[in-house]
């Protein structure tokens, strides 16, 4: 699945980002941490940002085949009234 593929590569990349700047960076132990549970938070924001992302086009593309069946199901039932109505008549 692309969209799948595109959430794992966020999450590896701000992953390798992550521990990247840690074993570059010349900081404290407690700016490390701070930095971290900044990036962390940048992470989930994205995550969340591209889930709801997905969730509105899986939404959308239900919502569209679900009217095409509605549709697809009224032309059958059309289909079949009209069926019955030639029948009745060559009964008649």
């Amino acid at each position: 699945m692309k969209t799948g593929n595109v959430i794992l590569g966020v999450l590896a990349g701000a992953a390798a980002g992550a521990v990247l700047g840690v074993l570059f960076a010349p900081r404290s132990g407690k700016e490390t941490r701070e930095m971290l549970a900044e990036k962390s938070h940048e992470l989930t924001d994205e995550v969340k940002k591209k889930m709801e992302e997905v969730v509105e086009s899986i939404t959308e593309k239900v919502d569209e085949a679900t009217e095409k069946l509605q549709e697809t199901a009224e032309n059958v039932k059309a289909k079949v009234r009209k069926n019955i109505n030639e029948v009745k008549q060559e009964v008649s």
